[in-house]
């Protein structure tokens, strides 16, 4: 069974501007029965003569999306694509992505990972972390590599639709893990880069992005950031805001947890030491911290399956 939907799954003016992989389960009535917890495969087709809006999203995890025919527009982190058959789009989290024109041929395999998910496996948690993919989304892959992908994308869509099995999640896992390490491997390998244009705002986003994945677990005031950028905190603040939706602390707050979420699941060492790695000044105020973010405790999150 494949699920076939428009491929302007960012583009419904009713959709949250972060929205999560519960919004695609509930927008595109997915039987809850054949998901698997953390992901999503989708194989999406262009309905035609559709009307695109002008309306900007964010997801709360990583896409990998492979155009198979057709052609597309897009503005990824405010800069703009056109994507070609063969070409892998990789939407890092929480980057802006706007779906401006597709072709009416237009068909795309869209595999989308909750932060929860890539929380739980460091590598994959690198992965979201390299700047490289942040400021080159559009890929190929070398011919022989493209077979390959083409082999574990039509295994990924099989599992992702059969019938639910003790094994079927760890499979899914595997399967993917491979298809992300040809990716990687394009980005290691790929030494010719196009240069974007970027504007003012562009470039302080960007340094803001590395900032904050360096310091964020150490420095989490607004100063902090507007000095290292040469900004005012004010200007900082309405900027990032205005452009991305979430203020200084929220994107502070995003990395921490992220940080917080791969340690509970990634390790073992107590709640205690784990405060003490993200210097909280102690347990019980890291807790209140994490619990107030995600609604639940540390503890309980990392023993949910």
């Amino acid at each position: 069974m494949q699920i076939v939907i428009n491929l302007h799954i960012f583009g419904y003016l009713c959709m949250p501007l972060f929205f999560t992989l519960d919004n695609i389960y509930n927008l595109y009535k997915i039987d809850p029965s054949k998901t698997i917890d953390g992901m999503v495969i989708l194989d999406q087709s262009n309905q035609p003569n559709r009307e695109y809006e002008d309306h900007r999203h964010q997801f709360d995890g990583l896409l990998l999306s492979f155009l198979i025919r057709g052609t597309m527009k897009t503005r990824i982190h405010f800069l703009e694509y056109d994507i070609n058959p063969t070409d892998i789009v990789v939407i890092l989290p929480q980057l802006m992505i706007d779906v401006q024109s597709a072709s009416e041929d237009a068909e795309m395999i869209t595999i989308g990972l909750s932060l929860d998910f890539i929380a739980s496996f460091p590598n994959l948690r690198e992965f979201i972390m390299n700047d490289e993919i942040r400021w080159h989304p559009v890929i190929q892959l070398k011919d022989e590599d493209r077979i390959l992908q083409q082999e574990l994308l039509s295994l990924l869509q099989k599992s992702y639709h059969k019938k639910p099995s003790s094994k079927k999640k760890e499979l899914l896992q595997h399967l993917l893990f491979a298809l992300i390490s040809l990716i990687s491997e394009a980005y290691s390998t790929h030494i010719e880069r196009k240069e974007r244009s970027k504007n003012r705002t562009h470039e302080i986003i960007d340094d803001f992005y590395v900032l904050i994945s360096k310091y964020a677990i150490e420095q989490r005031s607004v100063k902090f950031y507007a000095d290292k950028l040469h900004l005012t905190p004010q200007y900082l603040s309405t900027l990032l805001k205005k452009a991305t939706g979430k203020s200084v602390l929220q994107w502070i707050d995003h990395i921490l947890l992220m940080h917080a979420k791969t340690l509970l699941k990634s390790t073992n060492i107590s709640i205690k030491e784990l405060s003490n790695q993200l210097h909280f000044a102690d347990s019980s105020l890291f807790c209140r911290y994490f619990k107030r973010h995600t609604g639940i405790s540390p503890k309980s999150f990392r023993n949910a399956s």
